[in-house]
């Protein structure tokens, strides 16, 4: 038999153009239709109900680019419609995806929604009354296509002032359907075959059996009378879709879903409205489907809806009881992992997971991260510890250079620490279900000789409406379809119980799951990095001097307060915030709120230290940082300590400046850089043989796409190296340090540069402030080294990270831009180099020769001109300080916190003791604040921060009755290993990098 396979195709394509798709519909019945105009910013249904509208045409533009419009629409059902009819909406979709244009929500006259509007949803339900008539309201979103012209142009839809004021869509289409059931169901039985049959090498038997269904169901069809043939067109289909999967076919765990970013290519307050939109679908869905279940995770979702839609909020509670709609994650938003800090990353998990508890019942196990760029090596721990027993991602497929090896398997952080995890091999966490994601599926998993199932997300994302009616059939048809994966929709709970079982012995990945792509996220919207650098620390500060003052009796631990702050917070920690991934507004907004945090802990802080230090003029210092500084001691507020040491030599030489402090010896060249920094104690020089330690170099910054996302590679081709000095300035400052101060410039940017030797340091500080006007520019702060290594170590929370810096290996040379927290650090036997910072994330590590052998240069990258989705990312003035230090990991991470934690001066009455003091060499305290549940027990965190086993000793200020290991959520462990050595003392045996959570109960007199 010949193959006429291709014309058979082009014969379906062409029936289902021209016949099926149109008989969809088996009549149409028109509307009236009025309209408002939302002013500014959107209002709530109830206050746009009672609006005045004014009729409005179908077929007339609405809105502008960010506004809203609202359609009043009457009218009646015709009689034997029955429970067929639907109002059918076209807002004006374009071509551009789901989620990234017009939205709408219907509600009903009292407020109440029914259900959402998206470009491949159009259908909304009509509720017939009396006579058969009815009555919607249709909230319409105006939401550009941001990015239409790609992910490298500049777009003026980032921010409301420059987005215009034309109107952007026209209402295309809103009348009632009746839709043809028989029809539906038919084009359904068509995806799937077709979809089968696209994926089966064309010679299989099953390949050809498909093709002699199809024959038969066109023979079945009257395209002259597609209603009264559709029926027996799918009888001739039954025998195809009834034939059962094979024994051996891949397992498909179907979990409906909705990635919704909470903000990025839209500010936060369309991501409420997303939520709304797609919640609303998705329990519409329910309503249809008995079996149809959904898994949504971010708590702050949730939140918002409970806040703004509590009629829907209570459905969603309803259905979470019954099981069929299932938190998942646990964390308040998907946050970025890589420059969260510790204790953020903490509260990601206890507030999220609270939130869970609280509202439904329920606890998620696993942690929901399929977006993220990247995940830190302390995750595994966290989550652990946290009550998380699994965890799942995606992005990881996303690599520019090397294929993940597994996609089933236990991930093992820096502790020791695993969770057992999965990454999707359908590659994607916004299926439809179609053949060709399900083929993907079965082919990409590295699994098939030990457990042959997958997870598949399915649902539009970002407001696209969440899984819809015809993925749900394409799902009941696959369930046992020959030459297909056995598709079965259920909760990811079913996925990891199964697969764990099956996976006993699974692969180890040791050490960070790196994302070898959007590394320029490390540095995108500084501001908006350094708003959540210093909200994490004034957060740490506050709860430690309020627990100080609750302690001691003297105020009321702000529990709420904090708890809000936090939850600002976290948010904008989500993984397009800050990673500098959002539109204009969105940044702009998050500066503002970093700014409303700052002013209300500031007073926080200032609240619990007077209430601590009592009114007077006594000069004191509260020191908040772990560590003591300037002689006061952790966790105190105290007299600072007299100065011991001289103040630093400042002299001139050979056209430049020598600052020298008896610890360190500094030389500046004329051009105002380091060519020599000696260390007095080993002599040893730290800069290398004709290299400057503090050049500032301008790279040409030119990704392939994804502009605000990627650093390629290729930026290293071309750079400026801005040695030139406009002028240089040397003094001696009040307290003994000496400053040589030297100004630059490029074009209309201007850099000035500070170099600072303190008395009795061993540490320089360089300070760099620019005025930066530049486009598609990365800036960078070079400090080479004289260290031999092919390693180097950054901080993570709760420990660091070694990380190779050579290029042996593909994986090696793809690590080229890395993540640091407060400080990174390098060393060889007799030298260790940290290179500490106050508000910076990305890196880069480098090794170099010359005829003294190899040396390295770590780059800070200080700040990007990226032009899309922002086109005036990071323009302005920037601030930043960054230390060298010469000593071991513990100087380093000691740094860190002096550069991130300033002890605050102030004026009282008298001195305050810690509440919690400084733990032995090696052990960090962390986190001190007054237990959640508001029982009044102390809540300490501690980690082990250099890598080793120890034995922590922790001073307590106050007499405790008890201590108790607890989880992250600080419930007590059934083991505990926390020891009181007295009353004041706590004692801790720690295994390398642990973190431990302790609950201390006062003793009450």
């Amino acid at each position: 038999m010949h193959d006429d396979s291709a014309r058979l195709n082009g014969k379906l394509a062409r029936l289902r153009r021209e016949w099926l798709e149109p008989a969809r519909e088996a009549g149409t019945h028109p509307v009236a239709v009025a309209a408002w105009d939302v002013p500014d910013e959107p209002v709530p249904p109830a206050e746009a109900i009672r609006a005045e509208y004014e009729p409005f045409t179908v077929g007339s533009p609405w809105s502008r680019p960010w506004g809203t419009t609202w359609f009043h629409v009457r009218g009646t059902v015709p009689e034997g419609w029955g429970g067929d009819a639907a109002l059918l909406v076209d807002l004006g979709f374009s071509g551009a995806g789901p989620g990234f244009q017009a939205e709408g929500l219907a509600f009903r006259p009292d407020g109440s929604t029914v259900k959402a509007i998206a470009p491949r949803n159009r259908h909304v339900p009509v509720e017939p009354g009396p006579g058969g008539e009815f009555e919607l309201y249709i909230e319409a979103a105006a939401n550009p296509d941001v990015m239409r012209d790609g992910w490298t142009a500049p777009t003026p839809f980032g921010d409301k002032a420059t987005a215009g004021d034309g109107p952007i869509y026209r209402l295309e289409r809103l009348e009632l359907v009746r839709r043809d059931r028989d029809v539906e169901e038919l084009l359904l039985d068509l995806d799937v075959l077709t979809g089968l049959l696209g994926e089966l090498p064309p010679a299989l038997p099953r390949s050809q059996a498909l093709l002699g269904a199809i024959e038969s169901m066109l023979r079945a069809l009257d395209p002259d009378d597609v209603p009264g043939t559709a029926r027996a067109a799918r009888a001739a289909l039954a025998p195809a879709l009834a034939s059962p999967a094979a024994a051996s076919a891949h397992e498909v765990y179907a979990v409906g879903h909705a990635h919704i970013d909470s903000a990025w290519l839209w500010p936060v307050r369309e991501t409420v409205r997303k939520c709304a939109r797609t919640f609303s679908n998705v329990l519409h869905l329910m309503d249809l489907d008995p079996d149809f279940t959904f898994a949504a995770s971010s708590a702050q979702q949730y939140a918002w809806i409970k806040e703004s839609y509590p009629e829907l909020f209570a459905s969603i509670r309803a259905r979470v009881a019954e099981g069929r709609w299932i938190p998942v994650g646990g964390m308040w938003v998907e946050s970025d992992t890589n420059m969260v800090g510790p204790e953020a990353m903490v509260r990601q998990f206890t507030e999220g997971k609270r939130f869970f508890m609280e509202e439904f019942g329920v606890e998620p196990r696993e942690v929901w991260l399929p977006d993220s760029f990247g995940y830190s090596a302390a995750l595994p721990q966290i989550a652990r510890k946290a009550g998380a027993d699994w965890f799942l991602t995606q992005k990881i497929s996303w690599n520019d250079t090397n294929a993940f090896p597994h996609h089933t398997f236990r991930w093992e952080g820096i502790d020791g620490t695993d969770v057992f995890t999965h990454f999707p091999p359908v590659d994607t966490y916004n299926s439809d279900l179609s053949g060709k994601d399900l083929a993907r599926a079965e082919r990409q998993s590295r699994d098939q000789r030990r457990s042959n199932r997958s997870i598949v997300p399915f649902g539009y994302g970002d407001g696209g409406g969440g899984p819809t009616r015809e993925m749900v059939g394409r799902a009941r048809r696959t369930a046992d379809l020959e030459g297909s994966p056995k598709v079965r929709m259920t909760a990811p709970a079913a996925f990891f119980t199964d697969a764990q079982r099956a996976h006993p012995d699974a692969p180890r990945w040791l050490g960070e799951l790196y994302l070898e792509y959007h590394r320029g996220t490390y540095t995108s919207q500084h501001r908006t990095k350094l708003g959540n650098r210093r909200s994490e620390h004034l957060l740490r500060a506050a709860e430690l001097w309020a627990a100080t003052a609750a302690v001691a009796g003297v105020a009321d631990y702000p529990a709420e307060r904090l708890r809000r702050l936090w939850r600002t917070v976290l948010l904008q920690q989500f993984h397009d915030i800050l990673p500098g991934s959002s539109i204009a507004w969105v940044h702009r907004e998050a500066e503002r709120n970093y700014e409303a945090v700052r002013a209300e802990l500031e007073a926080l802080v200032a609240e619990s230290l007077r209430a601590l230090a009592g009114d007077g003029d006594l000069p004191l210092v509260a020191n908040a940082a772990p560590a003591a500084v300037d002689g006061v001691p952790a966790g105190a507020v105290a007299a600072r300590g007299e100065a011991a040491a001289e103040p630093v030599a400042l002299t001139a030489a050979d056209g430049g400046h020598v600052l020298d402090n008896g610890l360190l010896r500094v030389a500046i060249d004329a051009d105002g850089l380091v060519r020599s920094l000696v260390d007095a104690e080993t002599g040893r020089e730290v800069v290398p043989a004709g290299e400057r330690l503090g050049l500032l170099r301008v790279h040409r910054d030119v990704p392939a796409q994804w502009e605000a996302w990627d650093i390629d590679q290729d930026y290293r081709d071309s750079v400026e190296e801005l040695r030139g000095a406009d002028g240089v300035e040397a003094e001696t400052l009040p307290d003994g340090s000496a400053l040589v101060r030297v100004r630059r410039s490029r074009g209309a940017s201007a850099f000035v540069q500070t170099f600072t030797l303190a008395p009795g340091a061993r540490r320089l500080e360089l300070g760099t402030e620019v005025d930066w006007h530049e486009r598609r520019r990365l800036l960078k702060l070079a400090l080479p080294l004289a260290v031999h290594t092919d390693r180097a170590a950054s901080e993570i929370q709760f420990g660091h990270l070694y990380r190779p810096i050579h290029t042996n290996t593909s994986w090696d040379a793809a690590r080229f831009e890395t993540v640091a927290q407060r400080w990174l650090h390098v060393a060889e036997e007799g030298l260790g180099v940290g290179v500490a910072n106050d508000q910076t994330y990305g890196h880069d590590v480098t090794r170099r020769h010359n005829d003294d052998g190899v040396y390295v240069v770590v780059g800070e990258s200080l700040l990007r001109a990226p032009m899309s989705p922002d086109p005036d990312a990071d323009q302005g003035r920037h601030s930043m300080r960054t230390t060298v230090v010469v000593g071991g990991v513990d100087a380093a991470i000691r740094e860190g916190y002096r550069l991130n934690v300033p002890a605050v001066p102030i004026r009282g009455a008298r001195a305050v003791e810690p509440l919690v003091g400084e733990a032995s060499p090696g052990a960090i305290v962390e986190a001190v604040k007054l237990a959640d549940d508001g029982g009044g027990d102390v809540v300490v965190r501690v980690y082990e921060a250099w890598g080793g086993r120890r034995t922590a000793l922790v001073p307590l200020g106050a007499d405790a009755a008890a201590a108790v290991d607890a989880d992250l959520l600080e419930r007590p462990l059934d083991r505990n290993r926390a020891e009181l050595s007295g009353d004041r003392e706590l004692r801790l045996e720690l295994s390398p990098f642990e973190v431990r959570t302790v609950r201390i109960t006062p003793r009450r007199n």
